[in-house]
């Protein structure tokens, strides 16, 4: 947990449903000197997103109670949160994992920006960190 002594340190929501893939995230981030929270739905994510205001959104796109797609346009829709970067990663990209396909359908909508990054599982851990970094910086 960090304290007020770190309060530069840029916060990263992680939403997965899948308590493995949370836990090595929120290891990578943390060894890398971000600060974690985490939710294992959309609607929980939203609840987290609204207390925790992170600097950046780690999205999972297939979850229980509410889509990772759902969040993100929930998301995109609060004004208090719609600014936040989106970064997803997940294990379902379709054919080859191109995430091509989910990139267009997550931006369907006019008023939807597609997401700031997006990784398929299981990520390379330098290119991950490096766009994170790049993301915040």
């Amino acid at each position: 947990m960090s304290g007020p002594e770190n309060g530069s340190k840029k916060r990263v929501l992680v939403l997965d449903d899948e308590p493995n893939v949370v836990k090595y995230l929120e290891t990578l981030l943390q060894d890398n000197g971000y600060d974690t929270v985490s939710a294992a739905n959309g609607k929980e994510g939203m609840e987290t997103a609204k207390t925790a205001k992170p600097d950046l959104v780690c999205l999972d796109i297939t979850m229980p109670e509410q889509s990772g797609i759902r969040f993100y346009r929930n998301l995109k829709e609060d004004p208090d949160l719609a600014a936040t970067p989106v970064v997803v990663v997940t294990a379902v990209t379709g054919t080859g994992g191109d995430p091509e396909p989910f990139r267009r359908f997550l931006s369907t909508r006019k008023q939807i920006p597609a997401p700031e990054a997006f990784f398929s599982k299981p990520i390379d851990q330098k290119e991950f960190l490096d766009t994170v970094a790049n993301i915040l910086s």
